[in-house]
């Protein structure tokens, strides 16, 4: 029989939005671009698979579906509350992309109201210093979980 997977949020959010049209449906939004046929051209997603990506990020409540036009019907995608929280997800992406990826040709740069490249990183909320593996420690509260995996009978 084979053993549960690790109860994890990682895995939780990925269900939802860990396919790749997903996260660049995502991505367009984030962009501005929020109609179908800005977001397919611009995803290169085939249209069946847009519309159900589109379909599982509404039902998720990432996105909501807006009406701009009446007649004909058309509507349009806008983030939730909950898909702008996934920005700084797609920040890190691309900069990871960036330096593993593109360092030569980065394919968009975002410049900081302050007027430098953006170069993202993940904070303390609390106080503010850099959050890294070294920095941080592991609390399992999973039941049956240790940090390497399930507790041994």
């Amino acid at each position: 029989m084979k053993a549960a997977a690790r109860p994890c949020s990682i895995a939780d959010t990925l269900a939802l939005v860990g396919e790749k049209y997903s996260l660049l449906v995502l991505r367009e939004v984030s962009l501005g671009v929020h109609r179908f046929d800005r977001i397919a051209r611009n995803t290169g997603a085939p249209r069946d698979i847009l519309t159900a990506r589109l379909k599982r990020l509404v039902e998720a409540g990432i996105l909501e579906k807006v009406a701009y036009s009446e007649r004909p019907p058309r509507y349009e995608y806008r983030a939730t509350p909950a898909g702008q929280e996934l920005g700084p997800v797609l920040l890190t992406l691309m900069a990871w992309g960036d330096r593993h990826l593109n360092d030569k040709n980065r394919p968009v740069v975002l410049e900081h109201s302050c007027g430098e490249t953006l170069s993202p990183r993940v904070v303390c909320a609390h106080c503010g210093e850099r959050a890294d593996r070294a920095s941080l420690t592991t609390h399992v509260r999973a039941p049956g979980w240790t940090t390497t995996g399930p507790v041994e009978d």
